[in-house]
């Protein structure tokens, strides 16, 4: 088990019977790309500083976020503090912390989050697709005349000339949302009709053919407004991040000293 020592600040880590320095630990915590979390981390703690958090919030988060570790009982609860060398007081500490994180987000995104959604909902909306991917130009043509006489039918021509995964699925892709789809598809998608059949495109070194089944426009329910906010969260803790002016100093009588935000 590793022990943090604070009776001397020289050595701050002890793991088995190793006994590591702050001048040794800040080396290994670099290597192992763990200080953008703490920088992450401490941003964090900055920004929910004067979230405001009541008892009754406090006991409210505990008892959520036990729910969330599914402690069915006292002795779970006990169980898994001890597996993870934390106190009680230590996990009320994080539930507090993580409630007033989402009340920061909500505070900080919610109010104008409908303008975002709307900036955001055409990639956001849902379609599903029929998909035949060939490498060969006169299958891909002879194809498109096929279905286009209605000769048979795209499933059929799918099963029988499909070269991609929708093979297995009779050429039908989705729903899915429009922004994971490859750039170029979803852009011939984005402006064609339900039902239209595109003609054969190349796409990289396949040659396709699409049709628009169906559009299913995104909805700002719950679930996505959660999402939405996240989203926010985090492209704004990324700009923190990368904005942050910090460096880690070891002059001889200091052991640890890490500089951050040096511009605030």
């Amino acid at each position: 088990m590793a022990n943090l020592l604070t009776s001397d600040m020289t050595r701050v880590l002890q793991l088995g019977d190793r006994t590591l320095t702050g001048a040794e630990v800040l080396p290994l915590l670099a290597e192992y790309q763990i200080l953008p979390l703490l920088i992450r981390e401490m941003i964090i703690d900055e920004a929910i500083a004067q979230v405001p958090c009541t008892a009754e919030e406090a006991k409210q988060a505990s008892e959520q976020l036990a729910e969330q570790y599914q402690f069915t009982s006292e002795a779970m609860r006990q169980l898994w503090l001890q597996q993870h060398g934390m106190s009680a007081k230590q996990f009320d500490a994080m539930a507090i912390r993580q409630f007033k994180l989402e009340k920061f987000k909500q505070i900080t995104w919610s109010s104008d989050l409908e303008s975002y959604f709307f900036q955001r909902k055409p990639q956001l909306d849902r379609i599903v697709y029929s998909l035949i991917s060939t490498s060969d130009i006169g299958i891909a043509q002879e194809i498109y005349f096929r279905i286009q006489e209605k000769e048979q039918s795209f499933e059929q021509l799918a099963r029988e000339y499909a070269q991609g995964s929708e093979k297995e699925t009779d050429g039908l892709v989705g729903p899915i949302e429009l922004q994971a789809v490859h750039p170029a598809l979803a852009k011939m998608l984005s402006i064609s009709q339900p039902q239209e059949l595109l003609p054969p495109t190349q796409l990289g070194e396949w040659i396709v053919l699409v049709r628009l089944e169906k559009l299913l426009p995104a909805k700002l329910d719950r679930a996505l407004r959660q999402r939405l906010i996240n989203e926010r969260f985090h492209s704004w803790l990324q700009t923190q991040i990368t904005e942050q002016n910090w460096q880690i100093q070891q002059p001889e009588s200091v052991n640890i000293l890490s500089q951050i935000g040096s511009s605030r």
